[in-house]
């Protein structure tokens, strides 16, 4: 498995958006709520927009959605 990269809560919103197919959804303070449809059922994610997110948070994240951390970091390196 990848090390994951220490990233901004700005670069994994994009990654997610554009890779993963998440959308905006709504913000309140600096953290951003993106959904996603899968199989009909709507999913949600919160992601806090700061300059550095521990890599804990951005596991979290791909653990409950089930992003693969390969394909994360893949896409991160191709679209830097």
């Amino acid at each position: 498995m990848p090390k994951l990269p220490i990233l901004s809560g700005e670069k994994v919103i994009k990654i997610l958006e554009k890779g993963f197919d998440f959308e905006f959804v709504s913000q309140k303070g600096s953290h951003i709520k993106l959904r996603k449809i899968v199989n009909g059922k709507t999913i949600a994610t919160i992601v806090p927009n700061h300059k550095e997110l521990a890599t804990g948070t951005i596991k979290c994240v791909l653990e409950l959605w089930k992003i693969d951390t390969e394909n994360f970091v893949n896409y991160h390196y191709r679209n830097k």
